[in-house]
């Protein structure tokens, strides 16, 4: 990341994108999982919705890795300050702006879509919105290390999780409490025993994790869910309303959580087919062996 950054700091952005095409042309060469994966969402996208615009082939998952790769200069830039906010447009924020002058807090459900670091960098500049950003990586200290040393005033933490249980529920309770806000994402199951739920997504059930409505069952509070996704020479950040109360009855737990899943997987596919390269999982997601429903 830090050599990346730097190519753009000195030579600027074109420069940059010729560097991506060599790296990404070995990565799309060495990673036949990552390749394939990429092929058979984007086919799974243009079936569904003909978002891609004609027959998938090679070429396009080459453009799905590249628009990944470029994410990650924005990422730095938003970090770092560099980025021209005046570029950054909001959908639904309205909502979000109310709640932090009541000094409310809520979950935010994201997916690993396009780039969220943007939002964080937002976050930033307005002082009154606190993100506690959920994260199931072993690496979270090290990029908040990351994040300090491009802005040292940054607002935003990410917290490792490996699981949503009442213990670290009682930690966020106390943010929800001081009005900050709580996101997690909801589109990828972080390990072999997690609690999951099957949803059909763009035409066939696959796992989605379901800490996040478990979370918020506990945190009594609202819940949205947040996208920033590139537009243009700029980003578009959307909010939408997702639920007032999440309701887990005990006799209906099961049905519940698949229902909430479900809900998440259709605003997803409203997502990725306004934009389909800026979905992010480049892994068998409909072929994942792993979690156990609850």
């Amino acid at each position: 990341m830090w050599f990346m950054y730097a190519i753009y700091r000195i030579f600027g952005r074109v420069p940059f994108r010729v560097l991506l095409y060599p790296v990404i042309s070995y990565y799309w060469l060495a990673k036949p999982v990552a390749r394939r994966a990429s092929i058979d969402y984007l086919r799974r996208v243009q079936a569904k919705s003909s978002a891609i615009g004609t027959r998938v082939r090679w070429h396009h998952s080459f453009r799905h890795l590249l628009a990944f790769a470029e994410t990650i200069l924005d990422k730095m830039l938003a970090l770092s300050g560099r980025y021209r906010f005046v570029d950054l447009r909001y959908v639904g924020r309205e909502p979000v702006l109310e709640m932090i002058a009541q000094g409310r807090g809520w979950v935010f459900l994201t997916a690993h879509m396009g780039c969220l670091e943007m939002i964080r960098a937002a976050a930033v500049r307005h002082r009154a919105l606190k993100l506690n950003v959920l994260v199931h990586t072993r690496h979270a200290e090290r990029f908040n290390r990351v994040m300090r040393r491009l802005n040292p005033d940054h607002s935003v933490k990410l917290i490792q999780v490996t699981e949503v249980n009442p213990a670290n529920a009682v930690l966020l309770a106390d943010f929800i409490d001081r009005g900050e806000f709580v996101a997690i994402a909801a589109d990828r199951v972080p390990t072999s025993d997690s609690k999951i739920a099957r949803a059909e997504f763009l035409g066939e059930k696959a796992a989605f994790p379901v800490g996040g409505y478990v979370l918020a069952a506990l945190l009594r509070c609202p819940v949205y869910t947040l996208t920033c996704v590139r537009e243009g020479t700029g980003h578009v950040v959307f909010f939408d309303a997702f639920a007032e109360k999440i309701q887990l009855p005990r006799a209906q737990r099961v049905d519940a959580l698949a229902g909430y899943a479900q809900q998440f997987a259709h605003s997803l596919e409203a997502r990725v087919a306004h934009s389909p390269y800026e979905w992010f999982n480049f892994y068998p997601f409909w072929d994942q062996p792993i979690g156990r429903v609850q």
